[in-house]
């Protein structure tokens, strides 16, 4: 049941992402990233507070300084915030950084366009809440999209939706009759859980892009589909060139730069 409980969770955070919007706020914390092929500025989304207080406490303790792009994909993204990835961290400080999670955060005007900064996290096998890792992030670079392409994206994330939906519903159903002592045939399973998703689709409808992502994917890129999944808490501001020429270094086969590109210094700054 705890199980069965963790993954209705996730769907109903999925569900809150489709239909909500976040509160207004002064989006005015600035941080600027000194790395070894430039400078890069971001500012935080106020939307996302744990994820902006976690990362300002993190750049104030000095914990990035000295950290590297540690997995870069051109066309996709640049990733750091890995602690083994820097040196002079105590056992007790890398063992902490490299467990601890925050929940997610997600925000349907907050989305994965060029530039979006945003926090990696484990995958669902192992992280059905979809929590972000406590200090990796990437910056997205992406690739500009097509009518044709955000087409084919709109259409994986329906096929996604309805996925989810049919495995909790199914999964939920069946439960619940055992429990009750009055097990179901597959047959009235099927029947109940096809009647729920009739309900909720009739309801809700298909997932649609907004506007806003709709001319910001066809305009400067980005990858739409990790909307809904992984955490933005914030975007670049200056310094979309850099991302662009960290993303295009060498890399082997695990996306590691072949040679280190290093987060020297990182502060928060007024704009």
């Amino acid at each position: 049941m705890n199980i069965l409980f963790r993954r209705l969770s996730v769907f109903a955070v999925f569900l809150l992402f489709l239909a909500c919007d976040a509160p207004g706020g002064n989006e005015n914390t600035y941080v600027s990233i000194k790395t070894s092929m430039g400078d890069i500025k971001v500012r935080l989304y106020d939307g996302t507070p744990i994820h902006r207080d976690n990362f300002i406490k993190l750049v104030n303790q000095g914990i990035y300084d000295g950290i590297s792009f540690h997995r870069v994909i051109n066309e996709f993204m640049i990733q750091a915030g890995d602690p083994a990835t820097r040196n002079g961290l105590t056992k007790e400080q890398l063992d902490t950084l490299v467990n601890y999670t925050i929940p997610s955060e997600f925000r349907k005007e907050y989305f994965h366009k060029k530039g979006a900064l945003a926090a990696a996290r484990e995958g669902n096998d192992v992280n059905p809440e979809m929590r972000s890792s406590g200090t990796q992030f990437y910056i997205v670079q992406g690739v500009i999209y097509d009518d044709a392409l955000l087409s084919s994206a709109r259409d994986r994330i329906n096929y996604n939706i309805r996925q989810t939906l049919f495995t909790t519903l199914l999964k939920s159903i069946a439960d619940s009759a055992r429990l009750s002592g009055k097990p179901l045939s597959d047959s009235e399973i099927q029947e109940k859980v096809s009647l729920r998703m009739y309900e909720y689709l009739s309801e809700n409808g298909d997932f649609e892009f907004s506007e806003a992502q709709t001319e910001a994917y066809k305009s400067i890129g980005g990858v739409p589909r990790l909307d809904g999944t992984y955490t933005v808490f914030g975007e670049v501001v200056e310094g979309l060139d850099v991302v662009d020429r960290i993303a295009a270094v060498k890399t082997d086969s695990t996306d590691r730069p072949l040679n280190d590109v290093i987060i020297l210094k990182m502060k928060i700054s007024d704009y």
